[in-house]
């Protein structure tokens, strides 16, 4: 059984037991969140698909803590012209861990 949902825009195949990194949220390592944007549920063969939304479902997931992201290197560079500059940015997340799936 998996499901298809949909996080402050960004769009996930999770399963039970799952680990997904969502965007940072303020949320206590421990605790219990819900996701009612559920795009598609498929439960062996049987699958419902929501115009948007699957209607009743949801997906449960605890949260294990905060996570970074890799590091992504920003350059910017200008030839024959002495202009060099490198920037970073390493994106922080949630990561949680899916513990059901209803629909």
């Amino acid at each position: 059984m998996y499901a298809i949902i949909s996080d402050r825009n960004n769009q996930a195949k999770v399963s039970v037991g799952d680990v997904v990194a969502c965007d940072l949220m303020d949320a206590t390592p421990g605790s219990e969140l819900i996701f009612d944007h559920v795009l598609l549920v498929s439960n062996e063969g049987d699958v419902k698909i929501g115009k948007p939304n699957v209607e009743g479902a949801s997906v449960k997931a605890e949260v294990i803590g905060e996570a970074k992201g890799k590091k992504l290197v920003i350059f910017r560079f200008k030839r024959r012209k002495g202009v060099r500059r490198k920037t970073g940015h390493r994106q922080h997340y949630t990561k949680v861990r899916i513990t059901e799936i209803n629909g």
